[in-house]
């Protein structure tokens, strides 16, 4: 795994935000790192705006019920988005921010070849967008401080409750040598695409 913490990485062309919805980072269902993590990719978007990088929204539409059901208060992008500037919502309903969204061509057609990826959940929908890209060889940096999840419940029998910060790290080490990961949010660079 690439791990950075004192220095830039090389520039990267998009921002993925993924599942930034008010359900998952106000109220009392936030995950326990929201304030940090709304800072950190408020920092990433507006970085990203004034290089000229592509910015991406990930909007998870959940079950009938959920706090993120299409429609509710809970189901809405928190952070806005600014569509002059080319920037997009991509909806799924499934963990992969790729899959059936479009994702892929939104970017190739783009020419973004490196991306940084920030939201919630770490070992969900995070984990599971930041390991496609890397399958379809984008070049992917996962700042730490720009992504969070819950604590994971005791099971019986299994395990105590899990630390949402440890569930956190656990999805950085799943993703395997070819993630960079770097300490904070504000060691990413953005550049504009090459399209």
């Amino acid at each position: 795994m690439s791990e950075s913490s004192a220095s830039p990485t090389k520039p990267v062309q998009a921002l993925i935000v993924v599942d930034m919805q008010s359900a998952f980072v106000t109220g009392d269902g936030a995950v326990p790192q929201a304030a940090r993590v709304l800072d950190r990719t408020t920092d990433l978007i507006t970085r990203a705006r004034e290089a000229g990088a592509l910015v991406v929204q990930l909007q998870n539409d959940g079950e009938p019920g959920s706090v993120d059901e299409p429609g509710t208060p809970g189901w809405r992008i928190h952070l806005p988005t600014d569509p002059d500037r080319g920037e997009k919502v991509l909806r799924k309903s499934v963990d992969d921010g790729f899959e059936e969204t479009g994702l892929a061509e939104l970017l190739a057609e783009a020419g973004v070849h490196a991306l940084a990826i920030c939201g919630v959940q770490s070992e969900m929908c995070v984990l599971a967008t930041a390991r496609t890209a890397l399958e379809l060889d984008f070049r992917v940096v996962l700042p730490h401080d720009a992504h969070a999840t819950y604590d994971i419940p005791a099971a019986e029998g299994i395990s105590d409750v899990v630390p949402a910060a440890m569930a956190s790290r656990v999805a950085e080490w799943a993703l395997g040598d070819e993630v960079e990961i770097v300490a904070r949010a504000q060691d990413v660079d953005f550049t504009k695409p090459l399209a």
